[in-house]
């Protein structure tokens, strides 16, 4: 951690990424600065929070356990309800092109190694290839989960996301703060200059360029590309690797819609991903695997 006339930085691994947070200012007195430092610690305390309840590659975590009571309905945690919530909506509003089911697709595909430990993590279910968001159930009066058929989720398109957002939480009353996890941003108010924030989109290719930068405050930007884990992401009717698409960037009002908007449209491919972005009313930009690049309608950058 850092501590400067232009704020307080402080960065810590977590959910298989490096998790920033800065925020600007409040270093007036004693009293601030110990504030500043507690809202930050709570704000990075939501990652191992959210990973806990969310991963599927901890046998431990309420997600795994839940994927071990098919046909139950099973209660769950607030946190894992909305969670699983939130991915069946982007599910049914994608028709499908974002699916939480595609767990067992993954693991086949050779993702299913823990990154804390690098062992395998594998859930041992056996599901259909035809399984799909429609083979969970939720009930909200009762807040529970019922898996109809064995499946495996995956929230791994969802859970970082959400993690940003409860940690922005934590830091809203400071005004002006970033937090970055990995590809995941969420800026509120302005930088230390009293601008909007510059966030760059990493070029998907050259790791050393940005391909565009972004002003934006109080919203989030999220991006998936195939650099980091080529392949991570499935092409759920398919059942293969998207391949078409080497990046999508999403700016929305909050990481989790961003994050998870982001991975449809890197499956959808770069005319209908644009398309399902306009239709919801987000900006965003997909660069092809031939650095081609498709954007919103009013699309913006520096």
């Amino acid at each position: 951690m850092s501590t400067t006339d232009a704020g307080y930085v402080r960065s810590v691994a977590s959910m298989g990424t490096m998790v920033t947070v800065r925020v600007i200012g409040h270093g007036t007195s004693q009293r601030a600065r110990r504030e500043r430092t507690q809202a930050v610690d709570r704000a990075i305390a939501w990652f191992a929070r959210v990973e806990a309840v969310c991963s599927r590659f901890d046998a431990q975590s309420e997600l795994r356990r839940l994927s071990a009571r098919i046909g139950d309905a099973v209660p769950v945690s607030a946190m894992l309800f909305e969670a699983v919530q939130f991915a069946l909506a982007v599910a049914d509003v994608t028709q499908g092109a974002f699916d939480p089911t595609v767990g067992h697709r993954m693991e086949a595909h050779g993702f299913n190694r823990a990154y804390q430990t690098g062992e395998v993590a594998a859930s041992g279910i056996e599901a259909a290839d035809d399984v799909s968001y429609r083979d969970v159930t939720l009930d909200a009066e009762a807040r529970s989960i019922t898996l109809h058929r064995p499946l495996v989720l995956d929230l791994g398109a969802v859970a970082k996301g959400l993690a940003v957002d409860m940690a922005s939480r934590e830091l809203a009353p400071l005004a002006d703060f970033l937090i970055d996890a990995g590809g995941d941003v969420f800026v509120g108010g302005h930088n230390a200059d009293g601008a909007p924030w510059s966030v760059g989109i990493r070029h998907p290719r050259d790791a050393t360029q940005l391909l565009e930068t972004v002003r934006l405050s109080d919203a989030a930007m999220c991006t998936s590309g195939d650099y980091e884990r080529p392949g991570h992401i499935v092409q759920v009717n398919a059942g293969e690797t998207a391949s078409a698409v080497a990046s999508a960037t999403v700016v929305a009002p909050s990481a989790m819609v961003a994050d998870a908007l982001a991975t449809a449209a890197f499956v959808l491919g770069p005319i209908d991903g644009i398309a399902m972005l306009e239709d919801h009313d987000v900006q965003g930009m997909l660069v092809t695997t031939t650095l081609d690049r498709f954007t919103t309608r009013g699309w913006t950058h520096d």
